[in-house]
Order: C-alpha cells, then sequence, then structure tokens
C-alpha cells in the first residue's frame, strides 16, 4: 500500500513539500486535530489528502460496494464547486490502484447524478455544504464511520452563509462527536467567527498552524495598482456570467486549464482555491470589497514558488476605503522580502 502512494505522489510529480506540508502532515498522521492558516496556494490540498489517504491504505479500508446508502470513512467541505471538484481530482490521483473510492457531489448538477455516483461506493465524499445535507437527509449517506473531517477554506464558508450548515452536518446523531473522529482545519485567514467555530468542531488539544504571513499576499506575486477614473460597470458582462450552466462553466475552467483559452474572465467566484499551472498574470478590472478577498484573488498566480504579476484597477470614489489595507499589503511583502534578502547575506 505504502509504495502505491509513493508511486501515486510521483505521478502526480510531486517531489518535495511545501511549508504548510511539511508541519501538517505529521501532525495529521499523529492522529491530531489541527486548525492551519496558510497562504492561498501554499499546497493546503495535499496537506490534507495526503496522510489521509496513508492512514487509511494503513488501516485496511474495505472496498466499498453498490449499496442504497455508503458510509464515507472521511468527509471533505469546501464552500465551491470549482474547489470540491479540484479537491476530488487530487483525490483520485493519490488513490489510483487501490480500494479506496472518491467521491464528488455539488450543487449546480442533478440530485439524481449524485445519488447514482454514490452508491457505486464511496470512502471519500468530497461535497459543498449544500448538496451533503441534502444526501444526508435523504439517507443516502450514512454518517456512522466517518474517522475523517476536512473543512477546507473555512473562511469563505462562513462568509458565504455556510456557518449553521457546517454545525448542523457535526451535530447530526450519527456524526461521531468531536473525541471519536479526526478534524482538520483549513483556512487562509484566522478571524474570530473562525476561532469560534474551530474551539466548537475540534477537540480542546487541537494543534494551531500558521504557515508565512497570516492573511498575507505572496511574495512571489508583483503587484501594481493603476489609478482608473470611474466609469459605467459592465452589467452585460455580470449578466453574461450570471447566466452560465454549471457545465459551461466546467468546460471553460478545463479549456483554461489545458491552455486552449489563454484568458478566463470570471466573477469573484475564482478568487480562492483554484490551483491552475502557470497562471502569470491576474487583472483585477474591480477590486474585490475586502482585502481578505484581494489576497485571494492574486493568489491564483505566484502559486508554489512561481513568480506571478497582479495589476488592479483603483478607483478612488469606490475603492477608497481598501487605500490603507492596500499599502500595507504591499509594504508587508516588501519587508518580508527585505527580511528574506537580509537573512541570506
Amino acid at each position: 500500500a505504502g509504495r502505491t502512494l509513493k508511486v501515486n505522489i510521483a505521478k502526480a510529480g510531486y517531489s518535495k513539500l511545501t511549508p504548510v506540508q511539511k508541519y501538517s502532515i505529521p501532525i495529521i498522521l499523529a492522529g491530531r486535530d489541527l486548525m492551519a492558516c496558510a497562504q492561498t496556494g501554499s499546497g493546503k490540498t495535499v496537506a490534507f489528502l495526503l496522510p489521509i489517504v496513508a492512514q487509511m491504505m494503513r488501516d485496511g479500508v474495505t472496498a466499498s460496494s453498490f449499496k442504497e446508502q455508503q458510509e464515507p470513512e472521511c468527509i471533505i467541505v469546501a464552500p465551491t464547486r470549482e474547489l470540491i471538484n479540484q479537491i476530488f481530482l487530487e483525490a483520485r490521483k493519490f488513490v489510483y490502484g487501490t480500494c479506496i473510492r472518491p467521491v464528488v457531489i455539488y450543487g449546480g448538477t442533478q440530485t439524481g447524478h449524485s445519488i447514482r455516483q454514490l452508491k457505486q461506493g464511496c470512502n471519500v465524499l468530497c461535497a459543498t455544504p449544500g448538496r451533503l445535507l441534502d444526501i444526508t437527509e435523504r439517507e443516502k449517506i450514512g454518517l456512522h464511520h466517518v474517522k475523517y473531517l476536512v473543512l477546507d477554506e473555512a473562511d469563505r464558508m462562513l462568509d458565504m452563509g455556510f456557518g449553521l450548515d457546517m454545525k448542523k452536518l457535526t451535530s447530526y446523531p450519527s456524526m461521531p462527536p468531536k473525541d471519536k473522529r479526526q478534524t482538520l482545519m483549513f483556512s487562509a485567514t484566522f478571524p474570530e467567527a473562525v476561532q469560534r467555530l474551530a474551539g466548537e468542531f475540534l477537540k480542546t488539544d487541537y494543534l494551531f498552524v500558521v504557515v508565512g504571513h497570516m492573511g498575507g499576499a505572496c511574495s512571489d506575486v508583483q503587484q501594481n495598482i493603476l489609478q482608473v477614473p470611474n466609469y459605467s460597470k459592465r452589467d452585460k458582462l455580470i449578466e453574461i456570467l450570471q447566466s452560465i450552466e454549471q457545465r459551461e462553466r466546467e468546460l471553460a475552467l478545463h479549456d483554461f486549464r489545458s491552455g486552449k483559452c489563454p484568458v478566463l474572465v470570471a466573477t469573484s467566484v475564482a478568487a480562492r482555491g483554484l490551483d491552475i499551472e502557470n497562471v502569470q498574470h491576474v487583472i483585477n478590472f474591480d477590486l474585490p470589497s475586502t482585502i481578505e478577498e484581494y489576497v485571494h484573488r492574486i493568489g491564483r498566480t505566484g502559486r508554489c514558488g512561481n513568480i506571478g504579476r497582479a495589476v488592479c484597477f483603483f478607483d478612488n470614489n469606490s475603492d477608497g476605503h481598501l487605500a490603507q489595507s492596500l499599502v500595507k499589503v504591499l509594504s508587508d511583502v516588501s519587508f518580508r522580502s527585505w527580511c528574506l534578502t537580509f537573512s541570506v547575506l
């Protein structure tokens, strides 16, 4: 089993650990609960997938069979369809050639399709909050055997109003209590709401790992802010983007990943979690309302040690409230780069 995993890791192209992986993996393998905060693009997905798959292989998970109600050993929850599908694709790489079967379910597709996927067997369930609760209430999955619960992008889930959904999931009578399961939370920021959630969902002796500057921008992104005058917003652009079906969204993302389309135009749904190789440029046509969202947007480039560039159009009338925060983010990156240079000398 260990050899199979090593082969799969090599096939996936992973040769060295990122800092968040280096510190998180031993904690997870030791069976401890974890709250990890790390910059976007730091490799958080692999940080939880690898040790969970390794432990499932070590424990000798039995192949799940076709049945009406599946009982997965691991549930991974993420806020958006695009992100949860990306996690599922990574999981599929690591379990290749084993009896572990991952399944992904999310809104925007027919519930019947999700149920058919589940019936074929499921050890690792990757799901968005709404669809997960829907399937659970329909009794298509049982929670009795859950050993690992992962909440990815916890801050984003709260921002999107999924806090109650997460609490509902953990309070299901059939969900093992926190002292009988291993719970892992990952987040790019650690506001009070996320702190409260960690206190509620994790064991009291959970470990807290911070890698890099919490909530800060990656120093591998060259940031340029351009001041522009105010003009009318592109209502038509929003209208087009909002009317796209999930199938068309996935095709657009696939074409961008493969290089068939060199430019991706998107709303804030593309700001978090998406890991697409060789994205060299991010343009913020409109700046977001919060500095945290800005950090996530520019984090689509400059990932895992690669250099990227972010250009933002700044309108003092609508973006003035971000001015001080932008200055701080830019100066923090400059200071960290200076510190790194100084420490090498």
